[in-house]
């Protein structure tokens, strides 16, 4: 089955120009040092799913001219990874949807925070037009969404457990800083791989682009791809030091790959 990738976006959580910040690649004219922050949409067979729902979802979702969103996979719960959940609302009303809400998939602790923030929606009390129409259901196990199989598989951002997803021959890792052995597994020989670079220097919960390169040799993808990119990394000057086979992602990407 065949499907298309796209990059919702590529950057890290303070986003790419960074408020407030001059520096080379914040006042950069090329188009791909600007990056919004990290999400991809999955799309096939008319369907589509979101990894995560950034606070950039409405611009993401009008440059890409979304029309339609089947289902939301969860990475977690942090700020850059949801706030935009509230921004799908005009693609979850019943004269879209056909009239049933749209399932976000997420761990209990995910599921814990989308309640927190987004009281208003999954409380009774709260009584609001226009409530986004969705609904939390759990990842316990691979998730099948219309013939096809996204397996949550954990990573560490620091110390706390999140989850990356593999579907078909390709995955997703974002906002890790190591992947544990029953992880990595799963993710030998992939056509596509996206794995977190946040930049060149250790950071406490996040993957560098040294650490990202290590993995792609030991796991051998076709591709490799680096993403949550911070403005330390300018994208011609970076693409033009790493291997051929692996590239910094960039906002807009599309990717075809075997589902």
């Amino acid at each position: 089955m065949k499907a298309t990738l796209t990059v919702l976006g590529s950057g890290t959580s303070m986003g790419v120009p960074t408020i407030g910040c001059n520096c080379p690649v914040c006042t950069s004219a090329d188009p791909h040092d600007r990056r919004l922050r990290p999400s991809v949409m999955v799309q096939w067979d008319e369907h589509t799913v979101l990894i995560d729902t950034t606070p950039d979802f409405r611009e993401q979702a009008i440059r890409e001219g979304i029309r339609k969103i089947d289902a939301v996979l969860y990475t977690h719960g942090h700020a850059d990874h949801i706030l935009g959940l509230d921004d799908i609302r005009p693609l979850s009303f019943p004269r879209v949807t056909g009239g049933g809400k749209i399932p976000l998939f997420a761990s209990d602790a995910t599921s814990q925070t989308l309640r927190s923030v987004f009281r208003y929606i999954f409380e009774a009390d709260y009584k609001y037009g226009g409530l986004a129409q969705v609904e939390i259901r759990p990842v316990n196990g691979p998730v099948e969404l219309f013939g096809a199989r996204f397996e949550p598989l954990p990573v560490f951002h620091g110390d706390t457990a999140i989850e990356a997803f593999r579907f078909g021959s390709a995955a997703y890792l974002t906002d890790f800083s190591s992947v544990p052995e029953e992880s990595l597994t799963k993710l030998y020989g992939l056509d596509v791989l996206f794995l977190d670079a946040l930049r060149h220097h250790p950071h406490p919960t996040h993957s560098t682009v040294e650490n990202s390169l290590k993995l792609v040799e030991r796991l051998q993808p076709k591709r490799a791809y680096f993403t949550h990119i911070s403005h330390d990394l300018p994208h011609e000057a970076t693409n033009a030091a790493l291997p051929a086979s692996v590239r910094l992602a960039h906002d807009g990407l599309k990717l075809d790959f075997d589902l």
